[in-house]
């Protein structure tokens, strides 16, 4: 509902497509679709959702309100992200960067894929900061002291996820995408103290991701607009043994979740 995902929206919105908008404050919400409704009016269709992604099961019913409301979706992207908040440890006593910016994507990607078939995209929102990842903190039985050890290493996770999900049969176009460092975001407001740059770099490289020719042949990669390119992410990304321990403990954590 603001950022680099709203800003997003906007530009699709501007392209002809119909939007999901997903945010957490019912109020934000309404405002969004009031702002879209109004640039856009029935041009196109802006529907919202509502939902914590801090809260797995209330992603889970985020996940299956879309899928019994919507046959098809074209591209999913996972732009929410947590780097500073007042307060880290769920009540499941996981980490929260991990949760929002690693296990909701995740469980939204696997919940809807059915929707996104082959011919759609996953877009997930990357980061110059990647770190690896530390199973035992992303599993909320050790906590990680400094917020931007969490947040680099749940960027890598996401990653590794994105490259790894690429590879299996049908699968959608898989692309990470590390939007610009220091954009104007809210979270880069809060947790650097600075106003950052222009928040339309982010936004269009996003918009460019779901749509553009350039991206439908790139599944798996990985496309840092720091460099204006495709690039290498962290080793750990080509690193099997850690691919497959990531994804045993993603799935190991969403199980326990869901019960």
């Amino acid at each position: 509902t603001d950022g680099i995902g709203l800003g997003a929206a906007r530009l699709l919105a501007a392209k002809g497509h119909d939007i999901l908008v997903h945010g957490r404050n019912p109020s934000k919400l309404e405002s969004v679709h009031q702002q879209l409704t109004s640039e856009f009016g029935n041009s196109v269709s802006i529907k919202t959702y509502c939902a914590d992604l801090s809260n797995l099961p209330e992603v889970d019913k985020l996940a299956t309100t879309i899928i019994e409301r919507h046959t098809n979706l074209d591209v999913l992207i996972n732009n929410a992200g947590v780097l500073r908040t007042a307060n880290p440890i769920t009540k499941s006593l996981l980490d929260v960067r991990f949760v929002v910016n690693t296990l909701a994507p995740y469980h939204l990607f696997k919940r809807l894929e059915t929707l996104i078939g082959p011919t759609g995209r996953v877009i997930n929102i990357s980061s110059a900061a990647q770190a690896t990842v530390n199973l035992k903190a992303l599993e909320g039985i050790v906590q990680l002291g400094e917020a931007m050890e969490a947040y680099s290493q749940s960027k890598l996770a996401i990653t590794m996820w994105s490259k790894a999900c690429a590879l299996r049969p049908n699968a959608p176009t898989m692309i990470s995408v590390n939007p610009g460092s220091l954009l104007a975001t809210k979270m880069v407001k809060e947790g650097f103290g600075i106003d950052g740059k222009d928040l339309s770099i982010g936004s269009e490289i996003v918009c460019r991701a779901a749509l553009s020719t350039t991206f439908a042949n790139k599944t798996g990669q990985y496309y840092d607009n720091d460099a204006g390119r495709f690039g290498s992410p962290h080793q750990d990304c080509v690193d099997s043994t850690k691919v497959e321990a990531l994804l045993a403990s993603i799935e190991q954590v969403l199980a326990n979740e869901m019960n």
